[in-house]
């Protein structure tokens, strides 16, 4: 790294990286995206129509579609994409049952009470068997209070619907999961839910292999061959009649032949496209199990957080450690689920819910204790037990996006080897939460994260998204970008982080270390917590109007002064307000226009343009790229505006000199 940025210390051994075998004939294509964008790929090509009302964190979902639409899209097939935007959720979820009973391949984007409200639609397009794929950010239900975040009470609350529920761990997951629900989906006349946790996956931009259309063409096939017109009055159909006490039913347990068919295609579609593209998927995914005596298992984001914190409990502090991350909900894997805690002593299952009401525990516990029971027994497709079955213990983790650390999985692990609470919280101040003791740093070996302080409308959040944009797809690195902000988030504090490595980057958590820190919010400065987590000899970029270096300094705070004098850090600034107020030439852009500015900043301070020995046209044409992606829309003259905003950053970034920082 340049000056600017520390060296890394030490970590624990990058042990899962698998570098991408190019034999395969779809390998895929990479670039950064988060995980609404990876679901919007597929189904702008794949679907014919979407009817959704989106609602947070499900919005960039149904907006990506329908920008497409707007743009006049066709999929993959020809057939112009239609959106359907009615007055709300149960009415999106009508429309998704109507356009699927004329013979229609459509999809839906919703979340939290939006998914709720459409239960009662939810049964009747299950019970019709029709094959609608539904792509869910996960979040949490308003209770005590709001929160737009990532919780999983709104999909276990539809889990009793009669459809099929898959959840994915990262942007890669959602897209690929999303084309394997459809295949699925129209194999057994079964809708399904794709699951991704909202925000935490959704908002998170990383680095992807998005799936080729030809491969979404020859996978899922052409719709207008695949789907069955129930409306086609030259082959008449009855569906949806009443039903008295001589045939309802029959008519409902008839429906298991249907659920019946669907492990086996779920596995059949899993190992086709394992065999297509290079990524395996299954029912579940055993990290480190065999000879594992303590197991946690989960759904969702944080279960990346566990591989990485397995593999430091295993190879530094010698702990038969493992993790289990459940894909499939529905159909419950549970002789999977078995099969894989074999031999184990202890499991605890993290679910980001709670169900204060149940003895047994939330859904996915529940769920374990009784496929144990037909374990125990031998029934149900089970061989009889023969071990003694783990004591079960289950946490509360992550509801409405509270942050998952390595430290809580560790903490875990402990109550599991101390035979702790069987019920426990993490990451809160409760009597029922676990104490984080250690929580050690599981970035991957040599790379750089960078933490944000800024105000809603700032386009600090945006900017973050382009530099991970250009860090991936120009610079060819592995990114992680996410923004943590509340529903109000316009003129209130956010936070944004960003990590760069040469390997996929596990932790999806707050990051507690950082090599720079920018403050876009001057305000920001007066706390003496603002430059926590910097590491020694790391870079802080700052705003200032100021131009003389004594000046800036002048204003930080004594102990922020004390701490940078500590930690040899080095203190740039610039004056983003004055830069965009000069460029920007739409008066409503000015403001948004500060955070763009932080890109040149970023160019100036990293050395990954000089370490690719790329020119300076090169990293141009990279950024222009980026910010056509997200910005195009607006037209040449914003483009250009943002530019000259990028080029300022990098020209005008100035360091207060060690001897005005040093002076009596």
């Amino acid at each position: 790294m340049t000056a600017a940025v520390a060296d890394r210390p030490a970590r624990a051994p990058d042990t899962l990286r698998e570098p991408v075998d190019t034999a395969y004939e779809y390998p895929g294509i990479p670039t950064t995206c988060d995980g609404a964008e990876a679901v919007v790929h597929v189904e702008i090509r794949i679907s014919q129509a979407a009817g959704a009302y989106p609602i947070t964190s499900s919005t960039t979902m149904g907006g990506g579609f329908n920008a497409s639409v707007m743009n006049g899209g066709t999929n993959l097939w020809g057939d112009t994409l239609v959106f359907f935007e009615p007055e709300s959720e149960h009415s999106a979820a009508a429309v998704c049952e109507g356009f699927a009973v004329a013979g229609g391949r459509v999809t839906n984007f919703t979340s939290g009470q939006g998914l709720v409200l459409m239960k009662e639609v939810l049964y009747t397009i299950s019970g019709k068997r029709l094959p609608v794929v539904m792509n869910i950010g996960a979040r949490a239900l308003t209770s005590q209070g709001l929160n737009v975040h990532a919780g999983h009470d709104d999909v276990m609350s539809v889990a009793d619907v009669g459809w099929g529920m898959l959840f994915a761990r990262n942007a890669q997951e959602a897209g690929d999961f999303c084309l394997i629900a459809r295949k699925v989906a129209e194999a057994t006349q079964t809708p399904f839910f794709n699951v991704q946790d909202g925000f935490l996956t959704t908002h998170t931009v990383e680095t992807v292999r998005l799936i080729e259309p030809e491969f979404m063409k020859e996978f899922v096939g052409d719709p207008k061959e695949r789907l069955t017109n129930m409306m086609d009055t030259a082959n008449p159909m009855m569906s949806g009649v009443v039903q008295n006490q001589d045939s309802y039913m029959k008519g409902k347990i008839a429906q298991r032949w249907y659920y019946d068919q669907v492990p086996d295609k779920l596995q059949e579609a899993f190992d086709e496209f394992a065999q297509k593209t290079g990524r395996r998927y299954g029912m579940v995914e055993a990290h480190r199990c065999e000879d594992a005596e303590y197991v946690l298992v989960g759904m969702g984001s944080y279960m990346e957080t566990a591989k990485v914190t397995i593999d430091y409990l295993r190879d530094v502090k010698n702990i038969k450690a493992g993790c289990l991350s459940v894909f499939a909900f529905r159909p419950f894997p549970a002789v999977e689920v078995v099969n894989a805690l074999k031999g184990c002593q202890a499991v605890t299952v993290f679910e980001r819910m709670d169900d204060p009401l149940s003895t047994t525990g939330n859904h996915l516990t529940r769920e374990i204790k009784a496929a144990y029971y037909d374990a125990v027994v031998g029934q149900n497709g089970h061989e009889r037990l023969t071990d003694p079955a783990p004591k079960v213990y289950h946490g509360a983790a992550g509801l409405g996006s509270r942050d998952v650390r390595p430290g809580d999985v560790i903490a875990a692990f402990h109550n599991m080897m101390m035979d702790g609470p069987h019920f426990f919280s993490v990451g809160i101040d409760h009597k029922s939460a676990l104490v984080r003791k250690e929580d050690p740093d599981l970035r991957p070996r040599g790379g750089f994260s960078m933490r944000g302080h800024s105000v809603g409308g700032f386009g600090s959040v945006t900017t973050n998204k382009i530099i991970a944009t250009i860090a991936g797809n120009v610079f060819g690195k592995d990114v992680q970008a996410y923004p943590k902000y509340g529903s109000e988030k316009k003129g209130l504090p956010t936070t944004y982080y960003l990590t760069v490595a040469d390997s996929h980057i596990y932790t999806h958590s707050e990051l507690e270390k950082v090599e720079l820190l920018c403050v876009n919010d001057p305000t920001a400065m007066l706390s003496p917590l603002t430059l926590k987590g910097l590491v020694p000899g790391g870079a802080v970029f700052m705003q200032s109007p100021y131009a003389d270096p004594a000046d800036v300094w002048a204003r930080i705070p004594p102990a922020n002064k004390h701490t940078i004098r500590e930690k040899k850090i080095r203190v740039y600034y610039c004056d983003m307000v004055r830069i965009a107020r000069e460029e920007a030439n739409e008066a409503d852009l000015q403001m948004r226009m500060q955070g763009i500015v932080l890109l040149g900043a970023f160019l100036k301070l990293t050395p990954y343009a000089r370490e690719g020995e790329m020119t300076d046209a090169q990293v141009e044409a990279g950024v222009e790229k980026a910010l056509r992606k997200y910005f195009g829309k607006r037209g040449e003259q914003v483009i250009r505006d943002n530019m000259k905003c990028i080029n300022r950053g990098r020209d005008e970034t100035r360091e207060i000199p060690a001897e005005v920082m040093f002076a009596q």
